[in-house]
């Protein structure tokens, strides 16, 4: 960052103030942000092996984001999309989900 730059940064009081004057200055697309949050959503792949509650929470983080940005997917396709980045180890899971129609724990 310049001297210039610091020195009008340092003027202002704090750091929500900061960022909201840096959007303004150097704004990113609207686009660009949603291509990237649904880009992340749609190829994040569980690892096998790995905690199930983390990737979890890393795909209900991407799904907020992309519900902040109003990017407008159904609530059904979050959950496909979901299910779909589990490993072939939670095929099992996955029909009988399918196949009871199952909704937070409770059928349809």
């Amino acid at each position: 960052m310049t001297n210039k730059i610091q020195k009008q940064y340092n003027r202002l009081e704090d750091v929500p103030l900061i960022m909201l004057h840096m959007k303004e200055v150097y704004p990113v697309p609207d686009r660009h942000i949603r291509y990237a949050a649904t880009k992340a959503i749609f190829r994040t792949k569980m690892a096998e092996g790995s905690s199930v509650q983390s990737h979890g929470v890393k795909m209900l983080f991407l799904v907020k984001k992309l519900e902040d940005l109003e990017v407008g997917l159904e609530n059904d396709t979050y959950i496909d999309v979901i299910l779909q980045s589990l490993p072939p180890l939670y095929d099992p899971y996955i029909i009988n989900y399918n196949m009871n129609g199952l909704v937070n724990g409770e059928q349809r």
